[in-house]
């Protein structure tokens, strides 16, 4: 195989894996919004995804991130802090910053990420051995 052709195949069976999680993820957020049984929304769920992906952010870099206004961001903030879904923690560096953290009442309800992430690598602990897990672990580590 032509090094052309395995870079295209490689970038299909990565855009759909990539799809796949997009999807699950989608399916799960409105699948909650639909309950509505813990009054978060759509966007509310996205922002505590984001929070949690960026590694417990300052609220400037929530805000940088989703390209919101300060009074926009801390109005989400607020919302959800008030929801119980995530804490604001200042920090101790500078006392004039705070930290964003979902609340262990959020990881239980949604752990929307994690979810698909189980599946996917319980299917690939039952059909790969362990050398090819280690390979496959090296290779995402460097991605």
């Amino acid at each position: 195989m032509k090094a052309e052709e395995l870079y295209i195949m490689l970038e299909e069976r990565f855009a759909e894996i990539y799809t796949k999680f997009k999807i699950s993820l989608y399916a799960k957020v409105f699948k909650q919004f639909d309950d509505n049984r813990d009054g978060l929304s759509a966007v509310e769920v996205f922002c505590v995804e984001v929070i949690y992906a960026l590694g417990n952010p300052t609220v400037n870099e929530f805000a940088t991130f989703c390209k919101f206004s300060a009074p926009n961001a801390a109005y989400k903030i607020n919302n959800l802090v008030r929801k119980g879904y995530i804490t604001k923690e200042r920090s101790l560096a500078d006392k004039r910053e705070y930290h964003l953290r979902p609340t262990q009442k959020y990881l239980d309800y949604y752990n929307i990420s994690n979810d698909y992430i189980q599946t996917v690598m319980g299917r690939v602990v039952r059909r790969f051995s362990p050398a090819e897990c280690a390979q496959l672990e090296e290779i995402l580590t460097v991605l």
